[in-house]
């Protein structure tokens, strides 16, 4: 009984930190849910990462609906950098299996703490008409390149694919938040399902149980940030998605360094 409850507690609150990070952030569920059910249920590595990669095809497609409802949502351009990244990834892991990267994971968790840092103290203000202005050439341009950074730093670290997508979406390509998380996630959806179906293929099914908890959590969790998001003004929206990122980071990196 001990071991049920414990179980659907952490499964709650990774999942309610992943789909908070999701509905406001893109961000990967992996970032949240793999140290918590590594750390506080023992499970392995490899079978966590597939749960968080289950759990973030749901929370993210339903996001990205969410975002697209509400004309907060560029399919062109995310499709053409999904590709890029997709094939990047591949690039990415073979470089990094003739390197010894260890310390990288760690990068993520504190780059996610940092942009909830720059969020607070400097929102990103950009308008959609700001966003019109570009001509589309140079934008279809910038998306294969981003893909192919973001890709291939994924692909490498192994984590942080969401982070890096929002950080380039808005600090190279321009785009208004909520434009830019709505795209992440669409994007984040599809990797997500490529990437969760190769580790059941190789590794197995997981526990059954902890799997269909964390969907569920974090798809919830997902559906509120993203319906609050799509309503909020470009400030506050600034500030929940500065100060989610800030407390996921500082937790984060708490649970790794308990395990």
């Amino acid at each position: 009984m001990t071991t049920i409850l414990l179980k659907i507690l952490v499964c709650f609150f990774a999942g309610m930190g992943a789909g908070l990070g999701t509905g406001f952030a893109g961000m990967s569920a992996a970032a949240v849910i793999s140290p918590m059910l590594i750390t506080f249920l023992g499970m392995p590595a490899y079978q966590a990462v597939g749960i968080a990669l289950a759990s973030d095809v749901l929370a993210s497609a339903v996001s990205a609906y969410t975002y697209g409802k509400h004309k907060n949502l560029d399919i062109r351009n995310g499709l053409v950098m999904m590709v890029s990244v997709l094939l990047f990834t591949m690039v990415g892991s073979f470089a990094a299996s003739r390197v010894s990267n260890s310390a990288m994971g760690g990068f993520s968790v504190f780059m996610t703490f940092l942009l909830g840092v720059k969020f607070i103290v400097k929102p990103v203000m950009t308008t959609k008409e700001a966003m019109a202005g570009v001509d589309p050439r140079k934008r279809f341009l910038q998306s294969v390149a981003s893909g192919c950074m973001v890709g291939f730093i994924c692909g490498f670290v192994g984590a942080g694919g969401g982070m890096m997508m929002l950080l380039i979406l808005t600090g190279v390509l321009g785009y208004e938040l909520k434009t830019a998380v709505g795209t992440s996630v669409f994007i984040m959806a599809f990797t997500a399902f490529t990437g969760s179906v190769s580790h059941f293929a190789i590794g197995g099914m997981p526990d059954p149980v902890s799997l269909v908890l964390c969907i569920v959590f974090t798809l919830i969790w997902a559906r509120i940030a993203a319906r609050f998001a799509n309503k909020a003004s470009a400030v506050t929206l600034n500030r929940a998605t500065g100060c989610v990122l800030v407390v996921l980071g500082a937790v984060i990196m708490g649970v790794k360094f308990l395990s």
